[in-house]
């Protein structure tokens, strides 16, 4: 019996996430101060912890509505209409998922048709083209620049359609570099949506981690409410990584399409989880930002200590990651991640692991500790001015 003719072609020769395999080598170092999971560091807060406990004594342990809780259906659709902008139906508009990776997933099998391409920006989320070559489609990155503070480019986007795009892929604020989009760039890309007849499919999941100026959701624009399927979540804002519930806002045929597909690969999300999120969504608010408040005061002493240091680092302005360019430390940024893991026991993530375009960067998650952010960035000093004093030791004669 040989394996390999049991495995599909598209999956066998589908890459390992960059992030797991390193992650895999911090757990074993109890020491290391890891900056590299994208998770916050605050414990989800008590009031939200106890309503999935109170459910539980009630005994709510059963499957739900396929599509959620009618109840967080409601919730959500007056948290968007307040926060987002567009109004949409709870019975129709709205599905309750697994987190915001399920919605991605089913998003694109319930769109693609083999062969489809779909238009996304680099750095990015890493699962983004492994799920659009699991759903048969065609992957094509466009970049953001470190120029542009890895912001929108709209113009990019426009020199990188070709036929056969069917849908545009965003994530603003983004992981891993923090980019934003501002209005006037979502109005330019929003008509260019609509000229070319894509599906936008927006990840909003950091939108209440935006530290300037206003978040903006391209489904709030004209005309772009019956195009973009809004996806948002729990995880982040609300650190609720672990109850894994998130949901997808869009037009009705398109949520009815993936609830066909969720229906039968997943059924529903967790009923306790589900009564944990109508108390985010209800009471939640002043503890968002709280965290929000810690994050920014992290992110501003992380980018200040990051350029100190010597490197260059923008100012993101969302999420809780900070992206610089390592490349005057004469080493690539896998070799530097690793060596800077084995000899100062700090871990962060190459920036290849979010696509090429990521090269010469790594990510570095200030969600942990000011303390161990102190800490951090101190053995990251160390360790840059001992490669400088191996880069300037004289040639051996």
């Amino acid at each position: 019996m040989n394996p390999e003719n049991f495995i599909a072609d598209h999956v066998k020769n589908l890459p390992r996430s960059g992030i797991r395999d390193f992650f895999a080598i911090v757990s074993e170092m109890p020491q290391a101060i890891s900056l590299g999971i994208g998770e916050p560091d605050f414990v989800t807060p008590w009031k939200i912890r106890e309503a999935s406990i109170f459910a539980l004594e009630q005994g709510k342990t059963s499957y739900t509505d396929n599509r959620g809780l009618l109840s967080l259906r409601k919730e959500i659709s007056k948290y968007c209409s307040s926060f987002f902008g567009p109004d949409y139906d709870p019975v129709s508009e709205i599905l309750v998922t697994v987190g915001v990776s399920e919605a991605i997933d089913i998003a694109l099998r319930s769109i693609l048709n083999p062969g489809d391409k779909v238009l996304y920006h680099e750095p990015c989320y890493v699962s983004y083209a492994p799920s659009v070559t699991l759903a048969f489609g065609e992957a094509i990155p466009v970049a953001t620049t470190p120029g542009q503070e890895f912001s929108l480019d709209p113009e990019a986007f426009e020199k990188a359609w070709e036929p056969g795009c069917k849908v545009l892929m965003l994530n603003f604020p983004t992981n891993p570099t923090g980019g934003t989009a501002n209005r006037e760039k979502l109005e330019r890309l929003a008509k260019f949506a609509k000229e070319k007849d894509l599906i936008v499919i927006s990840d909003e999941i950091y939108a209440e981690l935006t530290y300037e100026g206003e978040h903006v959701s391209i489904s709030s624009l004209p005309g772009m409410k019956e195009r973009t399927l809004l996806l948002h979540g729990f995880s982040k804002g609300f650190a609720m990584t672990g109850f894994r519930v998130g949901f997808g806002c869009g037009p009705d045929w398109l949520i009815e399409a993936m609830m066909k597909i969720h229906q039968y690969c997943m059924m529903c999300a967790p009923i306790l989880s589900q009564e944990a999120a109508i108390e985010a969504l209800k009471n939640g608010a002043e503890d968002v930002l709280q965290m929000k408040d810690q994050y920014h005061k992290r992110r501003d002493f992380v980018v200040r200590r990051f350029n100190e240091i010597g490197f260059n680092c923008h100012l993101p302005r969302g999420s809780f990651y900070a992206f610089p360019s390592i490349s005057n430390t004469g080493l690539n940024e896998i070799d530097f991640c690793h060596r800077l893991l084995r000899e100062q026991e700090v871990a962060v993530v190459p920036g290849t692991a979010f696509g090429d375009h990521g090269v010469n960067h790594v990510r570095a998650s200030f969600s942990t500790s000011y303390e161990k952010l102190v800490e951090a960035t101190d053995r990251i000093e160390k360790f840059v001015y001992c490669l400088d004093s191996e880069n300037n030791e004289p040639a051996a004669v």
